[in-house]
């Protein structure tokens, strides 16, 4: 007898074969009285009884003593199948053993020849409910450690996309808990082999792991971290795996012995400077001397020759401005911390000018100037002062001599500020990329880069203060402070 025309070749043997063969556990329950009918071999093996002992057996010889698997919640679940056609429950069955099975059981409404019946198929699901627990407790211990480890660790795809950064790793790339983090470059800088790198060339150098060096910005100083990344091969694709510690300190004293011995070598440099000083002015007075007067010979002898004249007039001004120099040096590196010399900032200033404006026109550079409308009295070396001066305004001429013309702005103010007088030259050039005072020796390409420093040394043995500042308008500014006399 052919049982489903869409497969003629099948007869009601074979679909009685099939239920017999199959894992699936197969009870049949009456759907009035959901007495127990029959059961496939499958079930008999589970609960360990025949299908003889199985069908006089109610829900409570079969079932948990649990209070949810009691007799009447179970024939309400199958009364339910009957009703609406399908009923899904976990059902807790007790073999002959004594042993309590978890299942997951399914009711369906059946239509046999003798009339409805509720067809329920179950299996054990309690492999399942273990694998369950511990991927939980699992799930929960991968939380704790992601939580509350001190390691810094981040999960990337191959795109450098953080999908996991542990707590301790979200601070210091700056991201939010709970929040998209994003691309690992948009918080921090790539660095191998002790060069900044890209994200492309740090994946390809991973085979399987690589070392990485991470440099996060930040005030007042960034923050340097080092680790390894490591390629993990995943089934839907690359997974990489970023273990760093945090090295900043380690860094950043590499960085402050660097900037000792630095200073270490400029203090040797500018003791040895101090003792040239000391010669090349004791060497240069009669030189220097002896250059004025000839050029006085000349400037006697060619008074009828005014362009002459002129230029001999300006060279013996150098001259004199020479000479007075190197008598202040002497002076100067034999008693720094001890200057008896009062000056008024706003003479220095003008005895300046002239040399000033003899580098800036040439340069295309504006000098303004904003005297203090009062005297601005000083305790300092007044010919090394006004030296400063000139270094501070030549410097801000270098610096706009490549900027547009209309930049091109010298302004020199001086005040009283407090008990000190200050003096500030400010320029419309591009600005300070740093502090040129933390470095010594400036990366001027022309020049000996030693003007700044020597500044620096000038001022502060006088007991003022010296700085640089950008401004808000563009450009830098200079300046520096001396103790006002009457202090």
């Amino acid at each position: 007898m052919q049982v489903d025309p869409r497969a003629p070749e099948l007869t009601a043997q074979d679909f009685v074969a099939m239920v017999h063969a199959t894992r699936m556990c197969v009870l049949l329950h009456d759907a009035a009285t959901k007495d127990i009918l029959w059961a496939n071999p499958a079930a008999c093996e589970m609960l360990g009884w025949s299908v003889d002992e199985l069908r006089p057996l109610k829900a409570n010889h079969m079932s948990s003593s649990a209070q949810q698997y009691d007799r009447v919640i179970g024939r309400a679940w199958l009364q339910e199948a009957v009703e609406k056609g399908a009923s899904r429950i976990e059902w807790h069955y007790r073999a002959k053993s004594g042993r309590v099975i978890p299942t997951d059981a399914i009711a369906l409404r059946v239509e046999l020849a003798r009339g409805p019946a509720v067809m329920v198929q179950f299996r054990d699901i309690e492999r399942e409910q273990e694998v369950e627990r511990e991927l939980r407790l699992t799930t929960s211990w991968v939380d704790a450690l992601a939580h509350h480890t001190s390691t810094i660790a981040l999960m990337l795809d191959c795109t450098g996309t953080i999908r996991f950064a542990t707590n301790t790793a979200l601070p210091l790339i700056g991201a939010r808990p709970g929040e998209p983090i994003g691309l690992l470059t948009d918080h921090a800088r790539l660095r191998m082999l002790g060069r900044l790198s890209t994200w492309d060339e740090v994946l390809a150098r991973t085979d399987p792991v690589t070392s990485v060096q991470l440099e996060i910005p930040g005030r007042p100083d960034p923050v340097y971290l080092e680790g390894s990344l490591e390629r993990l091969q995943e089934t839907d694709g690359d997974a990489l795996l970023m273990i760093l510690h945090d090295v900043s300190e380690r860094v950043h004293g590499q960085v402050r012995r660097e900037r000792e011995m630095h200073r270490e070598n400029y203090h040797a440099r500018y003791t040895a400077m101090g003792d040239m000083a000391m010669a090349i002015a004791h060497e240069l007075g009669q030189p220097l001397a002896a250059a004025g007067n000839f050029l006085a010979g000349a400037r006697a002898a060619a008074q009828a020759d005014s362009r002459v004249g002129y230029g001999i007039d300006n060279a013996v001004r150098q001259i004199d401005r020479a000479s007075t120099i190197v008598s202040s040096v002497r002076a100067f590196v034999g008693h720094l911390e001890h200057v008896q010399q009062v000056a008024d900032l706003n003479d220095i200033l003008e005895e300046c000018l002239y040399f000033v404006r003899l580098r800036a026109d040439p340069a295309g550079v504006e000098v303004r100037v904003q005297r203090s409308p009062e005297p601005v009295p000083v305790r300092c070396e007044r010919v090394l002062t006004g030296q400063v001066v000139l270094n501070l305004c030549f410097n801000a001429i270098d610096e706009m001599a490549v900027c547009a013309p209309d930049r091109r702005q010298l302004t020199v103010t001086t005040r009283i500020d407090g008990g000190t007088g200050m003096l500030t030259v400010d320029d419309l050039g591009r600005g300070l990329p740093r502090d040129p005072f933390e470095q010594t020796f400036t990366d001027k390409e022309h020049g000996s880069g030693i003007g700044l420093a020597l500044s620096y040394r000038i001022i502060t043995r006088q007991h003022g203060t010296i700085w640089s500042e950008q401004r808000d308008s563009g450009g830098s500014r200079f300046g520096f402070t001396l103790p006002l006399a009457e202090s």
